[in-house]
Formats: structure tokens, sequence, C-alpha cells
């Protein structure tokens, strides 16, 4: 829920009250139920509510304790926030809302930096202690909640989106070569601190930083993930049981979290499916939602999975709302998912989520999601191969994720932006980090903890808060993730993946549901690269701002352009797309703002002054 935003000055002036007013109209769309500003001399808060728990103005941000002279602006949920209050009441607290986000301030007030350990949930967060003018930020294990900033000599300044800093003006709007070279290897993901953008970094999930008025900062990483086997083994069947216990218990802490009532995204699949069976017996009246797309042409590609979610949903009696797009609808209204992506997202299903996101938001304001299942049980078709295959380390997972190799990278990007192979060193330190016992548990550990953050959990984020809708995660719950880390791999990869859910789905879901191939989200406009599709992205490539810009050399271009469906990467994504996505989202939010496409090329990096 909500969107934050706020500035801390380091040079004695005050803050650029106009500058968080920027800020926090561009993330209204996060909150649409109440804005907000604090202001406090050197600081400034601004914050935009989704109103889900508590939804009295008692709940309103920015959070103001005078008794604590603490102030809050906090955008998530902690799921556990009733049994905090209790502990704390205990403790002597008096509170005068019912709210998670005054859970935070007693529990800052009580613990300091440590409260964040004892959170389940997601969340991105600042505290401002008024007692000795420090700001404190954090943000969950997992990154679900975005925390962006910019920092030079004289303030910090934070937001949930990126175009939120660009709005309030003074970034450096040039492309960072390294994340680039992250983005074009990792299919977009660019893991924290850095972004596409030399001035904007992000907080790191599970990572803590606390900032004086001096302008000194602090960051502490506060939890890592054990992928190694417990001193006692367990048996297949304790691991199984102790699944299902872990799972049942996150999926009720994220219902039970809400003022509102709590839908889930259906997509007939296994996660989503087993998410509506563990939920039926206890939620009168579950709404489910499920979409597909108009079929491309005569004889085209099936785009939706309706066949599987409707016997979910008439299995269990949900209320279920089937929403089919127009193929025309998806091209035409693609610019405006752009504009809410906080970084560029290649995968074709991010509009999907935008426009299943709009219908969705007219029913509910809370949704669960089964992101995050595949990446800690082991779904996709490249775990075994990587499994399979010889070699170190970072020789099985390149071959079989890496968008390009580092040679294609330098043919396709101009030479200002040549460089080392920074993403293999990355991913190869990475892998190297101790706690994980095989190589597999090495690629999951980083699947969770690093790509997952950035890659479909940021999608589903940016693409449903653009309309007010909260989307929970319950396969990123820690414990859950903390169990399946250190099953042994084998267990998980067993049957084609995620074997622990399939088993535990047995007798509560359908089997063909439950044996079925896995799918992908399909949108067949953008997956064949063909007709207006392609003729769409011909004339991002070849407009003037592109050319400009100077990032990618022509010939390289022209390549793909003359021969588009014989690009694709090692997990079948368009590299043709991959440039013209980047393109697209440089000319929507970083060129439409603030001027020409020249000037955000690599010589030309420009620093815009509020």
């Amino acid at each position: 829920m909500c969107g934050i935003c706020g500035e801390l000055r380091f040079d004695g002036s005050t803050v650029d009250m106009s500058a968080i007013e920027r800020m926090s109209d561009r993330i209204a769309r996060r909150g649409p139920d109440h804005a907000g500003i604090f202001s406090d001399g050197a600081l400034a808060l601004g914050h935009r509510r989704l109103a889900v728990i508590d939804l009295s103005a008692d709940g309103d941000q920015p959070m103001i304790d005078e008794e604590l002279k603490l102030v809050l602006v906090f955008n998530g949920t902690i799921y556990n926030y009733k049994e905090l209050r209790a502990e704390l009441i205990a403790m002597g607290y008096r509170f005068f809302s019912e709210s998670d986000s005054e859970v935070i301030l007693k529990a800052y007030h009580a613990w300091g930096a440590q409260c964040v350990q004892r959170f389940f949930g997601m969340f991105a967060f600042a505290v401002w202690d008024q007692r000795d003018a420090r700001l404190f930020m954090a943000r969950d294990r997992f990154g679900i909640k975005p925390l962006y900033y910019t920092l030079d000599g004289s303030r910090l300044r934070f937001a949930s989106s990126l175009q939120a800093l660009l709005a309030a003006g003074g970034v450096d709007t040039g492309i960072d070569p390294v994340a680039l070279h992250h983005h074009f290897t990792l299919h977009a993901v660019v893991p924290a601190p850095r972004t596409i953008l030399k001035g904007v970094r992000k907080l790191g999930p599970a990572t803590t930083m606390t900032i004086n008025g001096s302008g000194h900062i602090e960051e502490a990483i506060y939890w890592k993930l054990d992928a190694t086997r417990p001193a006692q083994a367990l048996s297949e069947a304790q691991w199984l049981a102790a699944t299902r216990e872990v799972l049942v218990r996150a999926v009720e802490r994220h219902r039970l979290a809400a003022d509102v009532p709590v839908g889930v995204l259906l997509s007939g699949g296994l996660d989503s499916s087993l998410l509506v069976g563990l939920l039926a017996d206890h939620v009168d009246d579950l709404q489910t939602f499920s979409m597909g797309f108009e079929t491309l042409g005569e004889g085209g590609e099936k785009a939706d999975e309706f066949e599987f979610s409707d016997q979910v949903a008439e299995q269990f009696g949900t209320r279920h709302h089937k929403y089919l797009i127009p193929y025309d609808e998806v091209l035409r209204r693609l610019p405006e998912a752009v504009l809410q992506m906080s970084e560029p997202m290649v995968s074709q299903d991010v509009i999907a989520f935008y426009l299943l996101g709009e219908r969705v938001s007219k029913q509910v304001k809370v949704v669960l999601s089964g992101q995050g299942a595949d990446e800690v049980f082991g779904g996709y078709f490249w775990y075994p191969r990587m499994d399979a295959a010889k070699g170190s380390a970072l020789a099985r997972f390149s071959a079989h994720y890496f968008d390009r190799d580092h040679d294609e990278y330098l043919e396709m990007v101009t030479p200002a932006y040549h460089l080392p192979d920074v993403t293999a060193a990355l991913v190869a330190k990475a892998l190297a980090q101790p706690q994980a016992d095989t190589f597999i548990d090495q690629v999951l550990r980083f699947d969770a903890t690093t790509l997952v953050v950035d890659d479909p959990v940021k999608r589903v984020d940016n693409m449903a808060m653009a309309w007010g809708l909260e989307a929970r995660v319950p396969f990123l719950d820690h414990e859950l993730v903390e169990l399946a880390a250190r099953m042994p791999p084998e267990l998980k990869l067993r049957q084609g993946g995620k074997f622990p859910l399939k088993a535990i789905s047995r007798g509560l879901i359908s089997d063909a549901v439950i044996d079925r191939p896995k799918g992908y989200f399909p949108v067949p406009v953008l997956k064949h690269v063909s007709g207006e599709f392609l003729a769409f992205m011909h004339g991002i490539l070849n407009s003037d701002a592109c050319l400009l810009r100077g990032l990618y050399q022509r010939a390289y271009v022209d390549k793909l352009l003359a021969a588009p469906e014989a690009w694709f990467t090692r997990i079948q994504g368009s590299k043709l797309w991959h440039l013209a996505l980047l393109e697209l989202w440089l000319q929507l939010n970083v060129d439409e703002p603030y001027g020409s496409a020249s000037s955000t090329g690599p010589s030309q990096a420009r620093t815009e002054t509020p």
C-alpha cells in the first residue's frame, strides 16, 4: 500500500517544499485515499495512502507520535502487527490507532534499528527521530516494496519511484554503464544499489540506512538466507509437512492483515490455485481474477488459461471475474505501462499486469499473487539444465541464463559504454557467498534474494500500485523461503520443479491443474516479433531521440530488425524488444519531462536543478 517520499538537508537549508509536492504528485496513483506532508526544518516527508488497515483518519500519514517524538512514512504491510502490538502494549506503550503503521513507530522506539528483524511483511519506510535529528530507512528482506534515493553533499531525497525523484529535479540522468551491462545481461535486473541512471540509487533488500543531520550514513544488512542442510536431517514426509504448515501460516498472515476484502489473482497455474485452495474455507465470497488475450489472427495461439482457472473457481465456489483483452489494446496502452515502470522491464507480461490491475482495482484493494514460488521452489526450466551442466558455477549459470554474452554486448552498445564483464563478476561473487551447500542452492539463493527483487516482484508492484491495488506475495514469506532454502535441491526439482508444492496440493486442487505443463502469461501481440509490434519497435529504434542518444551500434540494431525472430535470449526473450523497451522508457520517463534525448548521451549526462 501507499507511496512515500522525503528530503533531508545537510547544508543548513530548509527543504524545498515544492519538490516534495512534485514527488508526492508523481506517486499519487500508489495511494488514492489520502495525501499528507510533514516538515521540520531540514526534513520533510510526503505520503500517499492506500487505506487497507485501520481505514479511519487515525491511520493517515505522515504519522506523528508526539509522545515519542517520531514521525513515519510507510509503504507496505506488517503482517504480524497485531502480535507486535500486544507485545508493545504489555511493555507500556499506548496506541492512538489500530494501524500497522503505528506498530512500526513503537517498535522502532522500543528496539531501535533491530525492529526490522521482528517484522513479517513487505515494507519500505522512513522514521524521523526528532530527538536527535536522525532519519532511519529500511526495506523488507526481499525488496518487495521499492525505495529509491538520490544523494549529494547537500541533501538526501527518497521516494517509492524513480520518476518521483526525477520530478523533484537535480538528478544526474546519465546512463550508468555498469547498470546498463546488468540490465542487458540479466533481463532487466539491475541489483541494488544501482539503477539505470547514474544519479538514482535504491536501498537494497534486507538493508537499513541511518542518516544524521550532517549527512553521515550508516548502512546495515539485517538478514541473509542460509541455503545449507539442517544438522538434523529431515525425511521427505517431514519436509512436505513443514512446507504445508509454514505456507498455511503465511497465507493466513497475508489474509488477516487487512480491513478490506482480499482477492486472488488466479492464473489457473499451480501457485495461484494453491492459494485459492488454502483460502477458500476461510473467506466468505472469495473473489478471484483471471485475464486472457484475444487470439491473434485466425488459427493463432490460444492466449488465455481460462480452462484451468474456471475449474479452480468452480471447485471452490469463488466469485470469479474473467477479463478478455482485445489484442489492439495492448500496443495502444503499452506506453502507459512503461510510464509506470520505476525501471525498464522487458518481460512481456508487464502490460498484462497493468491491464489486469486496472480492472481488479475496481473490485478490491488487495490481492494475493503467486509470484516467487518458481524462484523459491525451483519451477523454471533452466534450473535442471544448469544442474546437468559442467564447469564452474558461473559457466553453468551464464550458459542457461545470461541474455547475451559479453562479446555480443560490446557489439551492441557504442564504445562510450564499453567496460569489462561486470555482470559475470557480480554473479560469480554472489554464487560464491558462504552458506550454500550445492550449486543449485547457490542459484536459488541468488534468485530469491537478488533476481526476484528486480524482475517479477517489481513488475507486479509497479503495475498493481499504478491502480492503487496492493499485491501480496505469500510465497515470499521469509519463514517459507528460509525453509525452502534449506531443503535438498533434488526434492524441489523433482517432477519438473516445485515438487513440494505439487505434493501438498494433491487432494486439495485438481490433478489436471497440478500436472499441467508450466504456463507463462501469454501476450501474443508482444510474443511474436512481427506486424504492428515490429513496426512499433522499428519506429522507436530509428527515432531521432534514439539516434541522438547514441547508445546502440547501428549495425547491431539493423541486424536485429532484419531478422527479429532469429534473435532470442536463452530464456526466449526478444533481443529486439530489449533494445526498444529501454529506449522507449528513456524517452517517456527521462526525455519527455526534462528535455531532449541528447542530454542523456554518454558524454552529456546532465544535472537538473530544482
